[in-house]
């Protein structure tokens, strides 16, 4: 759909979802802390970039969860954006389920390149995703006549998991038989192996995750958003890219509202009828209307009133409020980071949904100083480019 569009229109989506790694790294450093009379010692009027440091949590209630990490990094939940979007753009901007679960196995589990958090649903869906392939490998083997000593059969294991973890459907027997070859040559147990990784690539299940409804059920939603713009079957591709780490009704729920309120804004829908579209497709809608119907910008009250941790029941009417409430992007990112809690997660919602609506650059829009300093923005930006 993004071709369709005016070149604008283009250059506001990629803003947009631009803005969610801004916000997300801009809101890093102060990631869990709950205290927002610590967040306001610490932090002051300017409470981005700041480097995470494990004091800033003493005496308050807090999690530290990002050591070692520095100013302009991105958190797990940017990490997960950058899996889908590595993935959307490998299949030409559409979503490939089964290409995106192995570069989140790939990427998050042992061996990947993610070093940092690793939240409960991450978890929980690598989790189901090896006792998936576990299940596979037994029935494999339960169906296999040639007859083989369980040595041989930790071997083929050995031999194809490497192949069914990056390969699929006809990709797999060439090079599944040429690794088995270096150990066995004979041809029934090569022909074992290959049906070995055939039972495990027909096996892997789409509904993945876990039963989860936490921020990242919507938090990399914006480049599958940007892909689906005006499709009938938007939604339809939400649930399912949900499901592989969320599978959960409630998170499915609020990813469609989430998904509705940045397709409208993406396409240049006035912000109040962006959020009377979504709000329709909210689980909690009351909640919401409280949220927005507020006449001033007060996110601390926000979080204590609908609270500050990672549930999207309470995490969407906060963000609700800053969107609503905000006047510039950089006024909604320290807003969001002044609430507290689980600021990295509800800036994956605030940062694409100010930028679409104010731009970069711009006096409102995210500012290019803080574009410059998200680290290795250089690769997500044009990564941005290319799929838009």
């Amino acid at each position: 759909m993004t071709e369709k569009l005016p070149g604008d229109r283009r250059t506001q989506v990629i803003s947009a979802i631009a803005g969610g790694w801004v916000a997300d790294a801009a809101s890093l450093g102060l990631h869990w802390l709950y205290n927002s009379d610590r967040i306001a010692e610490v932090g002051g009027r300017y409470p981005e970039f700041l480097p995470p440091r494990a004091d800033y949590f003493e005496g308050v209630f807090g999690y530290f969860a990002h050591e070692g990490k520095i100013p302009g990094d991105i958190s797990h939940y940017g990490a997960a954006t950058k899996v889908l979007t590595d993935s959307l753009l490998a299949n030409k901007g559409e979503l490939n389920i089964r290409d995106y679960q192995r570069r989140f196995v790939n990427h998050f589990g042992p061996g990947g390149g993610w070093q940092g958090f690793i939240d409960n649903p991450t978890r929980g869906t690598l989790n189901n995703l090896v006792a998936t392939e576990q299940k596979a490998i037994e029935l494999a083997f339960s169906s296999i006549e040639t007859d083989l000593s369980e040595k041989q059969k930790r071997i083929l294991v050995q031999k194809v998991l490497p192949y069914t973890r990056r390969l699929s459907g006809d990709q797999l027997a060439a090079p599944v038989r040429e690794a088995i070859n270096l150990t066995y040559q004979e041809s029934r147990i090569q022909e074992a192996g290959v049906l070995l990784a055939e039972t495990i690539d027909g096996h892997l299940q789409p509904d993945s995750g876990a039963d989860d409804m936490q921020l990242p059920a919507v938090s990399k939603l914006p480049p599958l958003v940007a892909c689906y713009l005006g499709q009938r079957d938007l939604m339809d591709c939400v649930e399912a890219a949900v499901r592989v780490t969320n599978n959960n009704d409630e998170a499915v729920a609020w990813a469609r509202c989430t998904a509705r309120l940045l397709e409208e804004l993406f396409l240049g829908t006035p912000p109040s009828e962006a959020i009377e579209a979504a709000s329709e497709l909210a689980p909690d809608p009351k909640n919401l209307a409280a949220a927005i119907s507020d006449t001033a910008l007060n996110p601390v009250k926000a979080g204590d009133t609908f609270g500050r941790t990672c549930y999207l029941h309470e995490a969407m009417p906060v963000c609700f409020h800053i969107i609503s409430q905000a006047q510039s992007f950089t006024e909604a990112v320290r807003a969001n980071i002044h609430c507290g809690g689980d600021s990295c997660g509800r800036a994956w919602i605030i940062g694409p949904a100010m930028a679409a609506i104010h731009g970069v650059g711009h006096e409102k829009g995210v500012p290019l100083s803080w574009l410059a300093r998200v680290t290795d923005g250089a690769d997500l930006f044009a990564d941005l480019e290319a799929l838009v």
